[in-house]
C-alpha cells in the first residue's frame, strides 16, 4: 500500500474496510496508533469511550416518536464503526424517530445536552417524495455521544442540519449514517461553534440510481476546542452525485481541528461525479489545522472525480482592498472570516438559522485582533 501524499508518511488505512459491530467488546482501546483517533486523545472524550446511561436530557420542537432497540429500522442505515459509536449501541434503550411525509418546511428538534456520559440513537426516515428540513440543535455542558441514521427513499429531497454550539466543557461526538434511494437527494449540513470537543463523522452510501448528496461543514475553534469531521462517501451505485464542501476557521494556540474525507468509487459505481473541499483560515499562530481528503476509485468509467485542501493566514490583497475603502484592519479580518464561513451557512436555506449562527461567529470573532 502506498502512502497518501496528505498523510505525512502514515499508510492509508481503506475507509471502508473499517470492522463495523455493535459490540464494545469488538474494538480495541481508543488510541492514537489508531488511524480514526489519530488526532484525538482519549483524554479529551469525557468518559464518552466508556460505559455509558440513556438520554435524559431535554428534548423540544419538533414532534418525535419513540420505538423499542429491537424494531427492524434500527442499524438498517449503518452500524457503528467505533468504539464509542458501539457504546451507544449498547446503552440506548429507545430510538427516537422522525419522519418526513410529503411537504414538511422545516423543523427544529432542541436536545439539551445536560448530563454526564449520555447516549441517544436518532432514526430519521423521508418517505418517497418527501420534501423538508430537520435541524438537529445541540446545547449544553454534559457530554452526550449520539448515532443518527437517515433514510432517504426514492425522489425524496431532504436537508438535515446538526448545529454543535455547546458550552466550553462539553464533549459531544455523533456518528450519522445516511441511505439514498433512486433519484433522491440529501443536503447534509454540519456547524460545530461550541464545545470542548466536537467529533461528528458522516457516512453516506446508496440504494439507488441517480441519487444526490451534499455535504456542507462550516466549524470555528477557538481556545483550545478540538473540532473534527470526518465525512464519507461510499458510491456503490451507477450515476450518483457527492459534492463534500467543508470550511473552518481557528484562533488560539491551542485550537485544533481535523477534516478527514473520504470518497470511495466502486467498481459498480460506473458514472460517478464526485468533489471534496477544505478550506481553513488560521486566524492567530498555534492554532493547527488537520486536513486529508482521500479518493480511492475502482472503475475509469466516471464522469468526475477530485479533492482540494488549503490551510493558511488572511489573503494579504483582500485585506489591503478592504483597508482601502477605509476599514480597519481588525475590521477587515472578521469581515473576512464571516464571508469565509458564510459561504456555507448561508446555503442552509433556514434565514433564521443562518442569522443566529451569523451571530454567534460575530461573537467569536470578537477575539480576532491584528
Amino acid at each position: 500500500m502506498k502512502d497518501h501524499s496528505h498523510g505525512a508518511g502514515i499508510p492509508l488505512q481503506i475507509r471502508s474496510e473499517r470492522p463495523r459491530s455493535t459490540n464494545p467488546s469488538d474494538f480495541a482501546a481508543i488510541t492514537i496508533r489508531d488511524e480514526q483517533w489519530r488526532y484525538l486523545h482519549v483524554d479529551r472524550l469525557g468518559g464518552l469511550e466508556g460505559a455509558l446511561t440513556p438520554f435524559s436530557g431535554g428534548v423540544k420542537g419538533a414532534k418525535t416518536g419513540q420505538v423499542a432497540v429491537a424494531d427492524s429500522i434500527r442499524g438498517s442505515v449503518g452500524l457503528p464503526e467505533d468504539l464509542v459509536a458501539a457504546n451507544v449501541w449498547q446503552a440506548t434503550t429507545d430510538v427516537r424517530t422522525f419522519t418526513f411525509e410529503g411537504e414538511m418546511g422545516t423543523h427544529v428538534l432542541d436536545l439539551d445536552v445536560s448530563g454526564e456520559r449520555q447516549a441517544i440513537s436518532l432514526f430519521i426516515e423521508a418517505k418517497p417524495f418527501s420534501r423538508g428540513t430537520l435541524v438537529l440543535n445541540h446545547t449544553g455542558s454534559g457530554s452526550l455521544a449520539q448515532i443518527v441514521e437517515i433514510l432517504i427513499h426514492e425522489e425524496a429531497d431532504i436537508n438535515v442540519v446538526s448545529v454543535q454550539n455547546l458550552n466550553d466543557t462539553a464533549v459531544f461526538t455523533s456518528s450519522h449514517f445516511a441511505k439514498l434511494g433512486r433519484n433522491a437527494k440529501l443536503k447534509h449540513v454540519v456547524v460545530s461553534l461550541g464545545g470542548k470537543t466536537i467529533r461528528v463523522v458522516p457516512s453516506v452510501t446508496f440504494s439507488g440510481t441517480g441519487a444526490n448528496i451534499q455535504m456542507l461543514g462550516a466549524y470555528f475553534a477557538n481556545g483550545d476546542q478540538h473540532i473534527e469531521h470526518r465525512p464519507f462517501v461510499d458510491h456503490n451505485q451507477p450515476n450518483c452525485v457527492s459534492d463534500v464542501a467543508y470550511k473552518g476557521a481557528l484562533q488560539g494556540q491551542k485550537a485544533h481541528t481535523v477534516w478527514v474525507g473520504d470518497v470511495l468509487i466502486r467498481k459498480e459505481a460506473e458514472g460517478t461525479k464526485t468533489y471534496e473541499l477544505n478550506r481553513n483560515l488560521l486566524l492567530t499562530d498555534g492554532a493547527r489545522a488537520d486536513s486529508v481528503p482521500n479518493l480511492e476509485i475502482e472503475t475509469g468509467q466516471i464522469e468526475g472525480a477530485g479533492h482540494a485542501s488549503a490551510s493558511g493566514r488572511f489573503d494579504d490583497e483582500q485585506l489591503f482592498y478592504l483597508q482601502a475603502r477605509g476599514i480597519s484592519e481588525q475590521d477587515a479580518k472578521r469581515l473576512v472570516v464571516k464571508g469565509f464561513l458564510n459561504d456555507v451557512i448561508s446555503k442552509i436555506g433556514v434565514p433564521e438559522l443562518e442569522d443566529s449562527l451569523n451571530a454567534d461567529i460575530a461573537s467569536k470573532l470578537e477575539g480576532v485582533s491584528k
